[in-house]
């Protein structure tokens, strides 16, 4: 994504799940068997002789490096290849947060690998049923509950990290009697696969990495708070429109933030404009560099459109005894612009002046934004770290096994700092999937599938598959238009020119409707209904888009219904009133096209007032 902020990566890893394609609930092969605890790591479990799904727990020692310390509880969920199996998949869907209830998840994304792969799923200690950390009353986005949660659980929250879960998940492993694991970790779970490679190199045959955590050059889990305008200038230079805009991408955009900060626009205010480029958000990708070029241009409606939408998203609150434990990890493995032995006065000193030095949020402030260091930016400050943790030690000596890496151009971490991380793998192969997103596996539409296929593919022969996966299904636009004389004229054979500007017109507002269901769109995708940017209405249904006098060309209204097929196939019938019309009638339109591509101008076909055309594709 384009930033990164700590309650946006919270919210959607915890909200990772509203990713999944629609599909039936994952059933289980048959009601869970209860297993008692097991307090000798060295006996088998009797899950290992379950031939269904088994639920258990562990007795594992608090300090890997002290036997003879506490012992606390880790809960797992081990399910035994439907058929014969050839190997068992160790997952973990990421967070860092419990494990346990994403498994019907887990499931639906292995899907068929399971008749012949057994899988296991822990839950890291310290979350979920693992001997949880609990502080009633905690609120990440308050310091004073932070520091009092600390307090209150005490020193041995310090073992509560990637480097110990690891061991846990080995325990289970050994005890269930299951050979080398394939680590599927997606997010989070993917920086327990790097700190179990590390200390359990005989207990991997091979990972698959999605949305991969990257390390410092010390050893813990970066969690990058960033503004990213090069994404800006990523979208923009695939787009012949967008690259006639005037000046760069990146640098429109600050000019942007610069004159809103001097004259404040109630409908744009600075932290709205900050979502606006999200971009990762196909409708935002496709609108803001023009948007953005519209507004100073003197025509404000279009970054206006795009901020209202965010106005009534709804957030996910981070509050809960619960966060706890996800506080221990993400303060325990994390790396920070702060000294983990500094005290919390001494870190905050480090943060503020790390943020006016290195202007990670430029062309922003944090106080263009309203962040507050501590409460919107770094929870991690009121948390000790006393124990040396790292999620992967310098200079680890990594196994030589097959590691599929995959990661998209709007993820957390670049394409190309998750290639270079990883190669601490010896047999590591990075595959980029453009302008992919986070916990790709997950996802929905073409690119979901493709990577989904992708990880069946590898976790079962242990081979990287020639895939080629894109989430790329859409070119940033150009200039709004503000006239119907600005609109250039399709080009379709049998109509004179005005006819092919109306033409143009009634596509464009069309096309505008349309991107609203783009597939991976959040935001707009919950919309049921919107003014068209010019005037007019715009509702949504199942498959179905209504334009009531829509205008997205000032002048051009344009009504009738759009149908749109699951696969992107659009076919509109509308009535188009435009200056210039004969008689003051309205022309009639039929138009066919594919709406989610990647191509600057599809093929459209149709007729104009009963006359046929039909245009060529432009890459």
């Amino acid at each position: 994504m384009i930033f990164t902020t700590l309650t946006g990566v919270v919210a959607s890893l915890a909200l990772s799940a509203t990713l999944l394609p629609a599909a039936a609930p994952a059933q289980s092969r048959s009601s869970p068997e209860s297993v008692q605890t097991r307090s000798l790591l060295e006996e088998p479990h009797e899950c290992a002789q379950a031939v269904a799904r088994c639920d258990g727990t562990l007795a594992v020692p608090l300090d890997w490096d002290d036997p003879s310390s506490e012992r606390i509880e880790v809960a797992f969920a081990w399910i035994p290849a439907a058929e014969h199996a050839t190997g068992t998949i160790l997952a973990n869907p990421g967070g860092p947060l419990p494990a346990l209830p994403d498994l019907p998840h887990l499931q639906q994304v292995l899907g068929p690998v399971l008749d012949h792969q057994n899988l296991l799923v822990v839950d890291p200690r310290g979350l979920g049923k693992s001997s949880p950390l609990l502080c009633p009353g905690l609120k990440l986005t308050e310091p004073d509950t932070i520091a009092a949660c600390s307090a209150r659980l005490g020193s041995r929250t310090r073992f509560f990290t990637a480097d110990q879960a690891v061991h846990d998940m080995e325990a289970v492993r050994r005890a269930l009697g299951a050979g080398p694991v394939t680590f599927y970790g997606n997010s989070y779970g993917t920086a327990y696969a790097q700190a179990y490679a590390a200390r359990h190199p005989d207990g991997l045959a091979a990972a698959f990495l999605d949305s991969t955590m990257v390390t410092s050059t010390d050893g813990y889990a970066l969690w990058p708070m960033r503004f990213r305008p090069d994404l800006l200038d990523l979208v923009c230079d695939r787009s012949r429109a967008c690259r006639a805009l005037p000046g760069d991408a990146r640098r429109t955009y600050a000019r942007l933030v610069a004159h809103l900060r001097e004259r404040p626009d109630p409908e744009v205010p600075l932290v709205a404009l900050w979502s606006v480029a999200r971009v990762n958000e196909p409708v935002f990708g496709r609108e803001v560099n023009a948007a953005a070029t519209s507004y100073l241009a003197g025509d404000p409606e279009p970054l206006r459109r795009l901020a209202r939408v965010l106005a009534g998203a709804p957030s996910q609150p981070i509050e809960g005894a619960e966060w706890a434990g996800y506080l221990a990890y993400r303060c325990g493995d994390g790396s920070f612009s702060f000294d983990r032995d500094a005290d919390p006065a001494e870190r905050l000193d480090q943060l503020e002046r790390y943020y006016l030095r290195e202007r990670p949020l430029a062309p922003y402030t944090p106080a263009d934004l309203g962040l507050d260091v501590r409460t919107s930016v770094e929870f991690c400050v009121n948390w000790p770290t006393p124990r040396h943790s790292p999620v992967l030690s310098p200079g680890a000596d990594l196994p030589d096994v097959p590691v599929m890496v995959v990661g998209g151009d709007f993820d957390t971490h670049t394409p190309a700092e998750v290639s270079a991380a990883m190669r601490v793998f010896p047999d590591a192969t990075f595959v980029r999937v453009p302008f992919g997103t986070h916990s790709l596996a997950w996802g929905v539409g073409e690119a979901g599938e493709c990577v989904r296929a992708a990880l069946r593919s590898f976790v079962t022969a242990h081979r990287v598959p020639q895939a080629r996966c894109t989430a790329e299904n859409y070119r940033a636009l150009g200039a709004f238009p503000r006239s119907l004389d600005e609109v250039a004229p399709v080009p379709a054979a049998g109509l004179d020119a005005g006819r092919r500007r109306v033409l143009a017109a009634a596509f464009a507002t069309a096309a505008d409707a349309v991107a609203r269901r783009n597939p991976y769109s959040l935001f707009h995708g919950r919309l049921t209904d919107q003014p068209g940017l010019r005037g007019g209405r715009v509702a949504f249904g199942d498959g179905s888009v209504t334009l009531d006098e829509a205008a997205f060309v000032p002048g051009v209204a344009v009504s009738g219904q759009i149908a749109l097929t699951p696969e992107g196939r659009a076919t509109a019938s509308l009535s188009v009133l435009a200056p210039g019309s004969p008689d003051g009638r309205a022309y009639r339109v039929e138009l066919a096209w594919e709406a989610f591509t990647a191509h600057e101008r599809p093929v459209l076909s149709g007729t104009f007032d009963g006359t046929p055309f039909k245009t060529r594709e432009l890459h």
